[in-house]
């Protein structure tokens, strides 16, 4: 039984689950915007809100926290540049959500998600 357990699993294993959420928050931090499921979004926003976080203190245990986390290396380096001191004033709420409506295959709900 799953009770109180608060990870969404997204119908993959812990492996596959944890690299592609990686990888959609490097798409987000590079373009600054994407769209995918409303499910994948919810998700990712906690990863990334909490990237900009560490991204903050500007600092190099900041980066290797960040490196350790983001599969890409231009990521990483935009996030200390340019995504941490832009938001050094804001206390949270980094990115937005938008509803787009539903995907023409399967019905799935897509939304964009993007940095305020």
């Amino acid at each position: 039984m799953r009770h109180r357990n608060s990870n969404k699993i997204l119908g993959r294993k812990k492996q596959f689950r944890e690299m592609m959420l990686r990888n959609l928050a490097s798409s987000l931090i590079l373009y600054e915007k994407i769209k995918t499921t409303e499910a994948k979004a919810k998700v990712v926003r906690r990863l990334v809100e909490r990237l900009i976080t560490i991204a903050k203190n500007g600092d190099l245990a900041s980066r290797r926290r960040l490196i350790k986390e983001l599969p890409q290396k231009l990521a990483v380096k935009k996030m200390m540049e340019v995504i941490g001191p832009k938001y050094k004033e804001r206390s949270g709420g980094y990115t937005r959500i938008l509803k787009l409506g539903v995907r023409q295959g399967d019905g799935a709900k897509i939304t964009q998600i993007e940095l305020v």
